[in-house]
C-alpha cells in the first residue's frame, strides 16, 4: 500500500513539472496520468529554441538569400572579366562555352541565359542568330520535354519554357528572323507543344508578311561621318528624285595668327526644282523666316534640321491658275477635270455634318543640316542659296530660331546627360524653366 502510494505521488510530481513546460499536460485524461506513465509531449523546434537559436537561423536565411540574389551578379562578372580584353562575338561565345564546361548539368542556366541576353548589346552581337542559337544551346536536351498531355496542359517546366520566350521576343525585337538550327534546338529542349515552339511558329509567320513592308526602310548601320548622315536625312525628308543636295560646307579647324582654334561646321542643304520655282514667284515685299531646329529621330540617333518658308498668302492675294487646253487634249483628262458631276447614293443614316478646317500654310523653299544652329552659320546657308536663288537678295530673312539646341546625340547620350544633371528636388523647377522659355519664344 506504501508503494502504491509512493508511486502515485511520483506521476503526480511528474505531470506537475511537465505542466510547467507544456501547459497540455492538464488536459490529458486521468486513465493516461494514472493508468500508465505517459509520454513525453513532443513541440515543434522553433518553440524549444532561444533568441540566440532564432537568430542564428535569422542569419542563415538571409545568407541563403543573397546568395540567391549574387546568382545573376556573378553571371555579370563573367562578362565583365570577359569584356576586359575586348568586347567582341569571340570573347561572348567564349564565356559561353565557359559556363557550358563547367557542369555537365548546367545548374543555373536560367540565370545565366537572361545575363547574357541583357549583355549582348555590350557586345555588339544583338543581331547575330548564330550568337541566339548558341545561348538556346545552353539549355539542357530532352529534360523538359512533357511526356504526356497532362504536361503539356500545365506548362511543364514554366520557369525554363518563359526565359525560352525571352530569348525569342529579342530576336523578334531586333528583328532577327529564327532560322532551321533554332528551330530543331527548340524541339529538342522543349518538344513540339510547348510555348516557346508557338513562339517559333508566330514569328516564322508573322516576319515574312512584315519584313519588306516599310518601302523607306532605315539601315541598322546609320552612316558615321555627319555629312552623309545629313545627306541621308534630307532625302528622306523631301522625299522628292528631283532634289538636290548642296554641300555648302565641310567640317574644318583652322588656326589663326593669333593662335586660337576656330572650327567651321559643316551646312548641307537640299531644294527641288519646285520649291525654286516658287521662291521665284514670292513676293519681295513679304519676308522669309529660317525656323528650327526640328527634330528628327532615325532609329536610336537624333538630328534636327531647319526650313526656309514663308507665311501663308491671304486669301485676297491668292490666284488661281487656269489650266491650259492644251494639256487637257481632246478628251477630258483624269489627272485635271473641268467638271465632274457624280451622283452618289446617299443612305439615310450617313452624317454629313462632319466638318473639316482646312489650315493653309505657307510653302517650304528649302531645307538643311548643320552642326551649328546659329544666326550666321546659318546666314552662310541663306548666302549659298542666292547662287540659284537670287531673289533672295531682295526679300528680307527673318530668323526665328529656337533656344533649345542641342548636337548631335544618341539615346544613350541623352539619357547619360539627363542622369548626370538631374538632382533630387529640381526636377519641378526645370520643367517651370521650360515651359516659360517656350511662352517667350512664342510671343516672340
Amino acid at each position: 500500500m506504501a508503494m502504491a502510494s509512493r508511486f502515485l505521488l511520483q506521476i503526480s510530481h511528474t505531470a506537475c513539472i511537465r505542466s510547467t513546460v507544456v501547459p497540455a499536460v492538464t488536459r490529458l485524461s486521468p486513465r493516461l496520468c494514472f493508468g500508465r506513465v505517459p509520454r513525453w509531449i513532443h513541440s515543434s523546434s522553433a518553440f524549444c529554441k532561444s533568441k540566440a537559436d532564432s537568430t542564428n537561423l535569422q542569419e542563415i536565411i538571409e545568407h541563403e538569400t543573397e546568395k540567391k540574389s549574387k546568382s545573376l551578379v556573378t553571371h555579370d562578372e563573367l562578362f565583365e572579366q570577359a569584356a576586359r580584353d575586348a568586347k567582341s562575338k569571340a570573347s561572348f561565345n567564349r564565356v559561353l562555352d565557359t559556363f557550358n564546361k563547367k557542369d555537365i548539368r548546367r545548374r543555373g542556366h536560367v540565370e545565366f541565359i537572361y545575363a547574357a541576353l541583357k549583355k549582348m548589346p555590350e557586345f555588339k552581337v544583338e543581331r547575330d542568330i548564330a550568337v541566339y542559337n548558341k545561348i538556346l544551346d545552353v539549355f539542357p536536351k530532352e529534360v523538359f520535354v512533357p511526356q504526356n498531355f497532362i504536361q503539356r496542359t500545365f506548362n511543364h517546366y514554366p520557369r525554363q519554357q518563359e526565359c525560352g520566350v525571352q530569348v525569342l521576343e529579342q530576336m523578334e525585337n531586333y528583328g532577327i528572323m529564327p532560322n532551321m538550327e533554332t528551330k530543331v534546338l527548340l524541339v529538342q529542349i522543349f518538344g513540339e507543344k510547348s510555348h516557346p515552339m508557338r513562339k517559333y511558329q508566330r514569328i516564322m509567320y508573322w516576319f515574312p508578311k512584315f519584313k519588306n513592308l516599310n518601302p523607306f526602310p532605315v539601315p541598322h548601320e546609320l552612316p558615321q561621318d555627319p555629312v552623309d548622315l545629313a545627306r541621308f536625312s534630307l532625302t528622306r525628308i523631301a522625299n522628292d528624285l528631283d532634289a538636290k543636295i548642296t554641300v555648302y560646307q565641310l567640317p574644318s579647324t583652322h588656326i589663326t595668327e593669333a593662335g586660337e582654334e576656330i572650327s567651321h561646321p559643316h551646312i548641307v542643304g537640299i531644294q527641288s526644282p519646285e520649291q525654286r520655282s516658287l521662291l521665284a514667284k514670292h513676293n519681295s515685299d513679304r519676308p522669309v523666316f529660317v525656323e528650327g531646329p526640328f527634330p528628327l529621330w532615325l532609329r536610336k540617333t537624333y538630328v534636327h534640321y531647319y526650313l526656309l518658308r514663308a507665311d501663308s498668302v491671304p486669301p485676297e492675294e491668292q490666284i488661281e491658275e487656269a489650266l491650259d487646253p492644251e494639256m487637257l487634249g481632246p478628251e477630258q483628262s483624269l489627272f485635271y477635270p473641268q467638271y465632274i458631276d457624280l451622283d452618289l447614293q446617299r443612305d439615310l443614316g450617313d452624317d454629313d455634318s462632319f466638318d473639316v478646317d482646312d489650315v493653309v500654310e505657307g510653302a517650304v523653299y528649302a531645307m538643311c543640316m548643320t552642326a551649328q544652329g546659329d544666326q550666321a552659320t546659318l546666314a552662310q546657308w541663306i548666302s549659298g542659296l542666292q547662287e540659284n536663288n537670287p531673289i533672295l537678295g531682295k526679300v528680307p530673312t527673318v530668323f526665328r530660331l529656337d533656344s533649345g539646341f542641342r548636337k548631335l546625340q544618341k539615346v544613350e547620350d541623352i539619357h547619360h546627360d539627363s542622369r548626370q544633371n538631374q538632382s533630387p528636388g529640381t526636377e519641378e523647377e526645370h520643367i517651370v524653366e521650360e515651359e516659360v522659355l517656350h511662352s517667350q519664344g512664342m510671343k516672340q
